[in-house]
């Protein structure tokens, strides 16, 4: 079975990117994206990105995540430390981030490398989670796996039980990682598929910028 996909096309006109308007940081530029998306009613998970590995088996391999902060510092996001993810990122820390924001016909590329947060900012951000996530963080066990779903629900309802009126610790397997850029990649959708694409370079201490044929 096949199933033709060669009518289905989108033309991009909503915006357009001039070097000469770029700032010298990149990250000036990424919170001026995600400030114009966050505020467009039609996009729900500003936040969401992609985020690419290579495991063990030497495939790359890419799933969604949600970003949880942004800084000079890198970019931070919070997961299970024994999962497939999070074994790939300390087996090769080189790890790309993509955000695509099709409403705004914006793409933004990061590659970076990951490293874990310290266990003061792990345990900040997991008190201020919802209850029933810092239970799911005690309830799976990510990437492994499992008869049932049954299984799982029968953990979290005996977590609800052992945890009740108490505050929720967190568990030491659970944690940030945060990723610091080495490259940004700015794409912005135009007509003709011309589109206007640059990328900031970390060169030292200072950001090359070049533009690229789309």
């Amino acid at each position: 079975m096949e199933k033709d996909l060669k009518d289905y096309r989108q033309s991009y006109e909503k915006d357009k990117l001039i070097k000469a308007d770029l700032p010298e940081n990149p990250l000036e530029l990424f919170g001026a994206w995600f400030k114009i998306a966050e505020n467009h009613p039609e996009i729900r998970e500003v936040n969401a990105m992609s985020l690419a590995t290579v495991g063990r088996d030497g495939f790359p391999k890419t799933r969604v995540v949600l970003l949880k902060s942004f800084s000079l510092n890198g970019f931070k996001f919070y997961t299970n430390y024994n999962s497939e993810k999070s074994g790939s990122i300390l087996l090769n820390p080189k790890v790309c981030l993509s955000f695509f924001w099709p409403e705004l016909e914006k793409q933004v590329i990061i590659k970076g490398e990951a490293k874990k947060t310290s266990a003061e900012d792990s345990e900040a951000y997991f008190k201020v989670r919802p209850r029933e996530s810092q239970l799911g963080a005690w309830a799976s066990e990510q990437s492994s796996e499992i008869p049932s779903r049954e299984v799982l629900e029968a953990r979290m309802e005996n977590l609800e039980i052992q945890f009740k009126d108490k505050p929720i610790p967190r568990p030491p397997h659970w944690g940030g990682f945060e990723v610091k850029a080495m490259s940004f990649e700015f794409w912005q959708g135009r007509r003709s598929r011309l589109h206007d694409r640059f990328i900031y370079k970390l060169e030292s201490t200072n950001w090359k910028i070049e533009r690229l044929a789309p």
